[in-house]
């Protein structure tokens, strides 16, 4: 077992787990952390807990410490640049007629590394356009594709639940949702736009039930199985995974529902 805590450096990023030092972060605070990639300043998304050290990926960190008020002071002068930045990016994007969408802009605290994040709906070559923004700004310049998903969890929201989008408030990595999992769950019937989340893709909380409903659908017989049911002889028309009962059309036609423990069928 290890401590760790959960830092997210930009809204698009993931959270990045790093081990636990003499500092005690609280959640919301801004940590500041020496990586590879330069000094990072990141809010803490997840405060000090214990884990599994196999269960996460613990990035090397050079430093660790808390935000001061200089460091503060520069992330707010970041911040005041972003929209100057953006529109200088964009005015390139568009001269170069580039077929991709500018989403956000970071900087690495002392401002020499800067990162533009974009979608697009297919492969972009951005060479020029790294070649200009470094000759305008004269800074390291790196662009960065994410997806709707990616930009949905970051300017957050709310579901169709009611809730805060999961993506936007815990979820770190995306699970692969396949419309299968909707129909297992029986909700393909309700239309496209009840199981689509506000990024137009399927919403993700279809997996966090899918392998309880996939083992409850295996207890149920298959749609045209002949059973054996307290009224007779009768095939299985429909079933309900998660009440655990088949409607069954009788031999007279009538049809019939029962529970799972009331049939008999050959599996």
């Amino acid at each position: 077992m290890v401590k760790v805590f959960g830092v997210r450096f930009h809204p698009q990023d993931k959270i990045n787990y790093f081990e636990k030092d003499s500092s005690e972060f609280k959640k919301g605070e801004v940590a500041i952390i020496e990586t590879e990639l330069g000094l990072l300043a990141g809010a803490v998304s997840i405060p000090e807990r214990e884990v599994d050290s196999g269960k996460v990926e613990i990035n090397p960190a050079i430093e660790i410490r808390k935000a001061t008020a200089p460091d503060l002071e520069k992330i707010r002068n970041h911040n005041e640049k972003r929209k100057e930045v953006l529109k200088a990016c964009r005015d390139e994007v568009r001269d170069l007629k580039l077929e991709m969408k500018l989403v956000n802009v970071a900087f690495t605290l002392d401002g020499s590394k800067v990162v533009f994040y974009f979608t697009a709906e297919s492969r972009v070559d951005f060479r020029e356009l790294v070649k200009n923004l470094t000759q305008k700004f004269q800074k390291s310049i790196r662009l960065q594709q994410i997806g709707s998903r990616d930009v949905t969890a970051a300017s957050g929201g709310y579901g169709l639940c009611g809730r805060e989008l999961c993506c936007h408030k815990f979820l770190n990595e995306f699970a692969s949702i396949t419309t299968d999992m909707a129909r297992l769950q029986q909700m393909a019937h309700r239309g496209s736009d009840r199981i689509s989340g506000l990024c137009g893709r399927l919403i993700c909380c279809l997996d966090y039930e899918a392998q309880i409903y996939d083992e409850l659908r295996n207890s149920l017989p298959e749609i045209g199985t002949r059973v054996q049911t307290p009224k007779g002889v009768g095939l299985v028309k429909g079933k309900n995974v998660i009440k655990q009962t088949v409607d069954v059309e009788q031999s007279g036609g009538e049809m019939l529902s029962f529970k799972v423990k009331e049939v008999k069928w050959s599996k």
